[in-house]
């Protein structure tokens, strides 16, 4: 396998084993769970190229976008971050169609066990995908609303008890809470506000993910691939959206969306 393009976010899907894809020039590349075990190089050109506008650029703000784009476009608007401030249901936002078509749907309020277990919130049509991309073991669905803003309201609500972070440290290292997924769910639907009980989800399904990670390391190091350019060995796993290579050193490729990039698997 050899190919070459602009990186996005790896594309995954749910096996008994998560699988991932490259995503290159916006097209779904080649799987590379086939190359664990096997030597695996990464190189960076030089060049960067803006995710949203296509437009060469020297530097990247909020994972690949310019300057310009980062400030105006719908993908990130404040209410990406904080979902409590989409006005999407009022027919307000950044781009009033991108609102409607991706905020003004349904959205989960979902439990995220990755390290300690997080609170988090996203679109219906974004699971398992967006626990797989935060690299949880564990996830559930506490809550189902009509927009996107009740669900971040849910969430600042419950984050006066849990974080809304992942320590990608523990998470990549597998160290693991030993909470009981199931019951921090019952205890978080307790907290709802009674304006907000309607929506709540208490029989949801528990979802495990398994990751194609070989060993897991008890410390990383995470590769800046500004200072390398080059990262190369052998390929010993993926999980969320970081490569491992030869166990210890890993690299967080969602970080690098928009740079011009090349991969080889031996």
């Amino acid at each position: 396998m050899k190919v070459k393009g602009t990186l996005r976010k790896m594309d995954v899907n749910l096996d008994k084993v998560v699988r991932y894809s490259l995503n290159l020039n916006k097209e779904i590349g080649p799987g590379i769970n086939e190359c664990l075990g096997k030597k695996f190089k990464m190189e960076w050109t030089g060049q960067i190229n803006c995710i949203a506008t296509g437009k060469s650029i020297k530097k990247t703000f909020g994972q690949g976008f310019s300057y310009d784009a980062f400030m105006n476009s719908p993908l990130t608007s404040p209410c990406i971050i904080r979902p409590e401030l989409c006005e999407a249901h009022l027919g307000k936002g950044r781009d009033v169609e991108w609102e409607e078509k991706y905020h003004n749907k349904p959205h989960y309020v979902y439990l995220a066990q990755t390290s300690e277990i997080k609170v988090g919130v996203t679109r219906t049509t974004n699971v398992p995908s967006r626990w797989i991309d935060q690299g949880a073991w564990r996830a559930v669905v506490i809550a189902e609303v009509p927009y996107r803003q009740l669900a971040g309201l849910i969430e600042v609500e419950l984050k006066q008890y849990l974080s809304d972070r992942t320590d990608w440290r523990k998470m990549l290292t597998n160290q693991i809470s030993s909470d009981d997924l199931s019951e921090v769910r019952d205890e978080m639907i307790s907290f709802f506000p009674d304006s907000f009980r309607q929506y709540a989800v208490a029989d949801s399904e528990i979802r495990e993910l398994i990751y194609p990670v070989m060993n897991y390391p008890d410390k990383v190091r995470s590769i800046n691939l500004e200072n390398e350019k080059t990262v190369e060995g052998i390929l010993t796993g993926i999980r969320g959206q970081y490569l491992y290579f030869d166990e210890t050193r890993v690299i967080n490729l969602r970080k690098y969306s928009g740079y011009q990039v090349g991969f080889e698997c031996q």
